[in-house]
């Protein structure tokens, strides 16, 4: 049986995107830590040189407005959210080579020179545009950071580029009674010269080297819509006041955060050969390197990375990446993640209360590769983790180890079964080609196929039945041979289950004569040895716990964070979902009131909208007449859930024209908005078209 590699050891680089710090760390994020952690450590155990580096995205407007909002300096808040960050990844197990930030001298001199690079090469134009500007702040506004009454619908409240109500897209200067969500002022419109990177004259090398191999196939096709809509010159500035680095030459623009958080990457690379003498740059980053270099990221951050990034890097003449590996987002019972029913869940949060390992393995057994999304089923978490984890795979040594220690001194005999060490083998083959592919679930369902395996056999043995007849010298053989396969099989689950769950898995091999640095190709070796004593490795989930998280992350309806704590739009790393009470309207007449006819309507279809990114039409019944509702509650429903349900409609609403057809009615929802959005039920007694007094 041969264990030589397939291949020479490589070089690889790999890099997670860079957390924003301006919050905390929670189970979405964690999707893509854990995914990039088990995939560093598989490449890693085959013996390659895998490099793991990661920082703290720390510029742009909303860190230093939560700065200036808690008193204290923009480096001082950076600091405080890089300790929060580092604490939670540690208690995840995440084994980062190096965590920086981007607000460092590596990422300043990085910035600097690219820049300078492609100012020498005619990439920049320089150009006078007009903005949004903040008279008392005395600062330019960030379309997130304008608000004002939709232009479309007239939805009051709405951010400066899109109607959370309505789903039109706008520009800032189009909202009616537009206010700075800062300080409340009504923005004036400035000019002001802005710099600009030359994305489109990078369209061919970019049409090339999006459809060589370097992406998933779902992303090269969502690549090439872009293309097709013509790519804009990139705005790459920003003016003063801004946290960020100074562009060379001037003296009140800054890089726009989105320019250098992706060098932050090089950055952190670069501060860590500072500290190795094993590691040189240009080996892994320079223009002719042959090394490999991997991004993970979240899908909605492609854009940034799949066109901007590699055009950059080309225009610097600097490498490309080798693949950039996005993934899906996370919903937790089946919705988006929501502070008021607890599920907006933070990463120390759960460390509180659960075994991190837990969640490492229910995300790998629902990772397979592509930009899905993953669904946290709190049930099916605490059922899987229980029955593979506990029932499967850790039941296995706690119940053979036991007649190894009592009966046979510790000695496990060497693997005699040729059909078991082929079963292993396969396993281990099929198992290598899921990770590298980072199709953990398949990986997974492989692993628990031979645990069933290993279990099954042990189970229609009966040792327990030999254990009782060990004056028999055949029983008491047959009884050995029982125990160390199964112990041998344990082993080689164990060795592949490493990348997923280092702490359980090593404390595994605590029990065999495993070396500190167990590889991939130990896995099938059998030999004779004596085995330590089996330690208790892992409790069962109790579901207590899981109540008691939910618990600790149910937010009260409070007044939310304003403007200060908003995340830069687009970003996938800080969905915060926003809890805001509105002042309470003017007061209107009984007679005003009594003008309003509320009917229950059952919902008898439900469908998205095409072009809408907040709206869903409804089919609504009324007892004999069915009404067109478009409603803006798509961020909180799937139209699936809705269908068959009884809701409230304003009955005698003048039909409104929209731009996706005639809404005659309006369905009654109460929430804050976004996915905290409930629309009425009225008690299943209720009848359609009967009115509501």
């Amino acid at each position: 049986m041969s264990h030589s590699h397939a291949q020479p050891p490589r070089k690889i680089l790999v890099t997670s995107a860079l957390p924003y710090a301006n919050g905390p760390i929670h189970l979405g994020h964690m999707v893509e830590y854990i995914q990039t952690d088990i995939w560093v450590r598989f490449q890693n155990m085959r013996g390659h040189q895998c490099i793991y580096v990661c920082a703290d995205d720390a510029h742009g407007t909303p860190i230093m407005l939560r700065a200036d909002k808690e008193g204290i300096s923009p480096e001082e808040l950076i600091a405080k959210v890089k300790e929060q960050h580092q604490a939670d990844f540690a208690g995840f197990g995440i084994g980062f080579d190096n965590y920086h930030s981007t607000h460092s001298d590596e990422n300043r001199e990085l910035a600097e020179s690219i820049y300078t690079k492609l100012k020498e090469e005619n990439h920049i134009s320089v150009r006078t545009i007009k903005q949004a500007f903040d008279p008392e702040k005395q600062m330019f506004l960030p379309d997130r950071f304008i608000k004002g009454e939709c232009p479309r619908c007239g939805a009051k409240d709405q951010y400066g580029d899109n109607c959370e109500v309505c789903g039109a897209t706008y520009s800032p200067t189009e909202l009616k009674n537009p206010v700075s969500a800062i300080s409340g002022a009504t923005p004036i419109e400035k000019e002001s010269e802005h710099y600009f990177f030359k994305l489109p004259e990078f369209e061919n090398m970019l049409k090339e080297w999006t459809r060589g191999g370097h992406l998933q196939a779902e992303v090269t096709n969502k690549l090439n819509e872009w293309f097709e809509a013509g790519l804009q010159e990139w705005d790459i500035s920003r003016d003063a006041p801004y946290f960020g680095f100074k562009i060379p030459g001037t003296d009140n623009k800054f890089f726009y955060v989105w320019l250098d958080a992706p060098m932050g990457y090089f950055a952190s690379f670069k501060n860590l050969c500072e500290k190795r003498s094993d590691l040189d740059f240009n080996e892994f980053l320079g223009a002719n390197s042959d090394a490999e270099l991997y991004h993970f990221i979240g899908k909605d951050i492609i854009y940034f990375h799949a066109l901007f990034w590699p055009a950059i890097l080309a225009g610097a003449g600097l490498r490309t990446p080798t693949a950039i590996y996005a993934h899906g987002f996370l919903t937790v019972n089946g919705t988006k993640m929501s502070k008021s029913r607890g599920t907006f869940i933070t990463a120390s949060s759960y460390l509180k209360h659960l075994n991190p390992e837990w969640l490492r393995y229910y995300y790998a057994s629902k990772l397979n590769g592509t930009t899905e999304d993953i669904d946290l089923n709190l049930d099916d978490f605490v059922a899987k983790v229980n029955s593979d984890l506990i029932g499967k795979y850790i039941n296995i040594a706690s119940r053979a180890s036991g007649f190894i220690t009592k009966h046979f001194g510790g000695s496990i005999q060497a693997l005699g079964d040729h059909q078991f060490q082929l079963l292993i083998n396969e396993t281990r083959g099929r198992v290598l080609e899921a990770y590298e592919n980072r199709d953990y679930a398949k990986a997974i369902r492989e692993i628990m196929s031979l645990a069933d395996h290993i279990n099954a056999d042990f189970d229609s043995f009966k040792p327990w039945e030999k254990a009782k007849k060990l004056d028999d010298q055949t029983s008491k053989e047959l009884l050995h041979i029982c125990c160390s396969k199964a112990l041998h099989g344990f082993e080689a689950i164990s060795l592949m289950l490493l990348p997923v769950l280092p702490k359980t898995a090593r404390a595994a091999l605590g029990l065999f004569r495993a070396g500190n640095n167990p590889q991939w190709h130990d896995i099938g070796l059998a030999p004779e040895q004596k085995i330590n004593e089996y330690h208790h490795l892992m409790t069962r989930i109790d579901p207590k716990h899981i109540d008691a998280l939910i618990a600790d992350n149910t937010a009260s309806l409070a007044p939310a964070p304003d403007a200060h704590s908003q995340t830069r739009h687009g970003e996938h790393q800080q969905h915060e979902t926003k809890v805001i009470m509105e002042p309470i309207a003017e007061t209107i007449s009984i007679d005003d009131f009594a003008k309003v006819d509320l009917r229950v309507a059952r919902i008898v279809k439900a469908e998205h909208v095409e072009g809408a990114e907040k709206l869903l039409q409804l089919t609504l019944d009324l007892g004999g007449e069915t009404r067109n509702v478009f409603a803006g509650i798509k961020s909180a429903y799937a139209p699936e859930e809705l269908v068959g349900k009884l809701t409230v409609m304003v009955a005698n609403l003048a039909p409104r024209k929209m731009k996706f057809g005639v809404s005659e009615g309006m369905v009654l929802a109460a929430g804050p908005g976004g996915n905290e959005l409930w629309i009425l039920h009225p008690d299943d007694g209720a009848q359609p078209g009967m009115k509501i007094k």
